[in-house]
């Protein structure tokens, strides 16, 4: 089982050499084209998608609505997405040395907004990659849980590591 990544982190694709893959800049931010009205008394918070190509090739990818995931608060309910507002990736060739990025509004309550993971399912040549999950939350910074070595075993990419490692654990016995 891999761990997730911390939202900062970049994924590298191991089929496709040289991509690779992070969500970024988790953050408070009011939409520009204004608040959907389903999003009544909740709070909007904006991420970044980026994939950038450091391989010799160019690739083909794709990334919209049905392959992003946002999920909030302790128990993982469903972020509000706001697909108006937000910028996807839509069969967008990428050459060496380039990079792309999505933009996403999405909304939820205040008080959930400190535990935000995110998956992510990025098509390549019209190829599905394996989804894999960023963890962070509004306003805690971002970066690697190396960057934060006095954290250790209390980081956030740590206890989500546990926990899904405890689940599999459960599930086999």
């Amino acid at each position: 089982m891999y761990e997730p990544n911390v939202v900062g982190d970049w994924h590298e694709y191991d089929e496709h050499a040289g991509l690779r893959l992070r969500v970024h800049r988790l953050e408070r931010a009011e939409p520009p084209r204004g608040r959907d009205d389903a999003a009544d008394g909740l709070t909007y918070f904006r991420l970044r998608v980026a994939i950038e190509n450091r391989g010799a090739g160019r690739f083909g990818v794709h990334l919209e609505d049905g392959q992003i995931d946002v999920r909030i608060g302790p128990d993982g309910e469903s972020a509000f997405m706001d697909w108006r507002n937000s910028q996807f990736i839509e069969g967008y060739d990428i050459y060496p040395l380039r990079r792309i990025t999505a933009v996403l509004y999405a909304a939820g309550p205040e008080s959930a907004l400190g535990q935000v993971d995110v998956q992510v399912q990025l098509r390549v040549d019209d190829e599905w990659t394996d989804r894999r999950m960023w963890a962070g939350g509004v306003g805690l910074p971002e970066g690697t849980a190396c960057a934060h070595p006095p954290a250790g075993r209390d980081s956030l990419a740590h206890q989500v590591s546990n926990f899904l490692r405890d689940q599999a654990e459960e599930g086999t016995a």
